[in-house]
């Protein structure tokens, strides 16, 4: 089992995310063509703080102020993969989350919403699904001390925004000390707080297999101001994870808004939904809505269940134990029709035995159109390459 674990002793940036994770190992290309196609190419450099070689990137965007409906046009249009998108979209409505319940009602981003974020976010979120973690750990998250200076005036550190974001994702913090600034911005929260599936590394040990540094602005004479990533292989596989189980029966709800709702709650985070046909009370047919969710945002999940479906009341049965088959990922390099891509397959296994193997939709669909032919066609082409690959028979 991969986790990838963020450890932000000197806090966090959406800039320090995307240097530290292409450090680690990320694809570059794919992050530099996503950053990008939002503002234009970063620049990334190695630099050296506190003895520590580290990368530093620049997104070189203005400051213009957006409203979320342009960030989301913006983010939306980014070449990127589809998954990038969908938790890029996520990391700034957690900004946004965060603003209203500080500001209430908002015309646009008051200390985030820049291009420069919205770079940041689509490269940082890019390159976590370009290294596709079985899991994902944050370490307590130094905030910093002293005072800021926002668009409403002079405030402690953390910025009201930051503190809005990690009071809702229940990430671990660390109070600093007032010569250290600002250490974790909103967009950094966000981040780490939608890549975390847990605070904890695992009690059965792990190897170290890669490590990356993404270098702060400044540069101090003996502290390092970086934030260290590493890539953590158990030495044996976990059984399984824990999650929480949302229900709600509803019997008033046709197949569209079903539909409608299970897009919605997979795009916010849910692992899984599904809609179960069941007889309700007087004989109704109504569906068992059941909502597979990490634990972390299951109060906001069942929250949209209840806006959705219009239901009265969601079940929460939590800290449900389920079992995780190991998940790798293969790039397979294919050729077809004069048209040359590297498409992400999914291996998953157990015991070292390979039981099942797909090719990332978004990638064969992708290749689809530029080779003309059938997605379906694709996919069965990749899957018996991969099969080469590994050293099998179809």
């Amino acid at each position: 089992m991969r986790l990838l674990v963020f450890d932000p002793f000197r806090g966090a940036a959406g800039d320090m995310i995307t240097a530290a994770l292409l450090q680690l190992g990320a694809d570059r290309e794919a992050v530099i063509g996503a950053m990008a196609s939002v503002v234009g190419e970063p620049e990334i450099q190695e630099v050296d703080r506190a003895g520590i070689r580290s990368l530093a990137l620049k997104t070189r965007a203005g400051h213009t102020r957006r409203t979320m409906e342009e960030v989301a046009a913006r983010v939306e249009s980014a070449c990127a993969p589809g998954k990038a998108i969908d938790m890029s979209l996520r990391v700034f409505e957690r900004i946004s989350r965060a603003e209203m319940a500080i500001h209430g009602e908002i015309t646009h981003f008051h200390e985030v919403g820049a291009d420069d974020a919205v770079a940041e976010v689509v490269g940082s979120c890019t390159a976590f699904c370009s290294l596709a973690p079985d899991g994902c750990v944050v370490l307590p998250v130094s905030l910093g001390g002293g005072k800021i200076s926002g668009s409403h005036g002079t405030y402690p550190v953390p910025a009201p925004a930051t503190l809005a974001i990690l009071q809702e994702s229940g990430l671990d913090v660390v109070i600093g000390k007032e010569a250290d600034g600002e250490l974790c911005t909103p967009t950094g929260a966000a981040l780490l707080s939608e890549f975390s599936t847990r605070t904890k590394l695992p009690d059965i040990g792990f190897s170290v297999i890669a490590t990356g540094y993404g270098a702060g602005s400044r540069s101090l004479p003996n502290i390092p101001n970086v934030l260290r990533v590493f890539l953590a292989e158990t030495k044996e596989q976990e059984d399984g994870d824990v999650i929480d189980l949302l229900e709600t029966n509803v019997d008033d709800v046709n197949g569209e808004i079903i539909a409608h709702a299970t897009s919605i709650l997979i795009r916010k985070g849910a692992y899984d939904v599904c809609a179960i046909p069941c007889i309700m009370k007087k004989g109704r047919p109504g569906h068992l809505i059941r909502v597979v969710v990490p634990s972390r945002i299951s109060q906001m999940l069942a929250a949209l269940m209840a806006a959705e479906l219009g239901t009265l009341g969601v079940r929460c049965i939590p800290n449900v134990h389920r079992f995780v088959a190991r998940r790798t990922s293969l790039d397979v390099p294919v050729c077809l029709s004069g048209q040359e891509m590297t498409v992400r397959v999914k291996i998953g296994s157990i015991d070292g035995e390979i039981i099942s193997l797909k090719p990332e939709y978004d990638d064969v669909a992708i290749l689809s159109e530029r080779a003309a032919i059938p997605a379906r066609t694709v996919a069965h082409l990749v899957e018996n390459r991969a099969w080469e690959i590994l050293g099998k028979k179809v």
